[in-house]
């Protein structure tokens, strides 16, 4: 199979995704030193992505809620690890890490961000995965993404590629940038070879993330 073709889900792995997102989805706390990380006792996923790629949309839309997690005019404004208790009994966390490229904060707060980021990466033993957030009119992988790559591949942490905003692209077009994608992704070690394409404005590709992560969350 190409690695840029999504294998297909069962349908008891689809509706096992959205039983997990139809459970209880709620705000837990926004952590900004690891000593305020809550206990390691479920599988946790986090999101990461450049300042307006689309994460906390993408967040409402996997969990049906249209304001779980907020998005800001202003690039960077979240500046915590923001973790949300996903499913009933406590099945999962997801956590929204702060945006990076963005360009109206201090150095030595961005400094700040990108230290906390780099220890939660290397030291959360519960972390199944980072899904790393790319807007596919972009065409490609920037720069920033790349770093955050080399961080993961550095640390060992399986990480994902998700297109959002495929609807904004012709489909031809989102086709050809899963290809390039994909085949820069053959050369890391921690990538995982799927990249995943969504819309959160037209809901596609979020019944097959949302499958995804409930595997993910089944690991314990």
């Amino acid at each position: 199979m190409d690695a840029a073709a999504a294998p297909e889900f069962t349908e008891e792995a689809l509706e096992a995704g959205r039983l997990l997102f139809a459970g209880k989805a709620e705000f837990v706390m926004g952590v900004v030193s690891l000593s305020g990380l809550p206990p390691a006792d479920r599988s946790e996923v986090c999101f990461a992505g450049r300042s307006n790629v689309g994460k906390s949309s993408l967040i409402n839309a996997l969990t049906g809620r249209a304001k779980l997690a907020r998005s800001s005019a202003e690039p960077g404004r979240t500046r915590e690890l923001n973790y949300f208790d996903i499913g009933d009994e406590g099945k999962l966390y997801l956590v929204d890490l702060p945006g990076f490229g963005y360009a109206k904060v201090s150095k030595t707060q961005t400094a700040a961000w990108t230290k906390l980021i780099k220890s939660y990466l290397r030291g959360r033993p519960s972390l199944r995965r980072v899904f790393l957030l790319v807007d596919a009119r972009r065409g490609d992988l920037m720069d920033t993404d790349e770093e955050v790559m080399d961080l993961m591949d550095g640390a060992a942490v399986t990480y994902q590629v998700v297109l959002t905003k495929v609807d904004k692209v012709p489909k031809g077009e989102v086709e050809k940038i899963v290809v390039k994608i994909a085949d820069k992704l053959k050369k890391r070690g921690a990538a995982h070879p799927v990249v995943r394409m969504t819309s959160a404005e037209k809901g596609f590709g979020i019944p097959e993330l949302r499958a995804e992560i409930a595997a993910l969350a089944m690991l314990g």
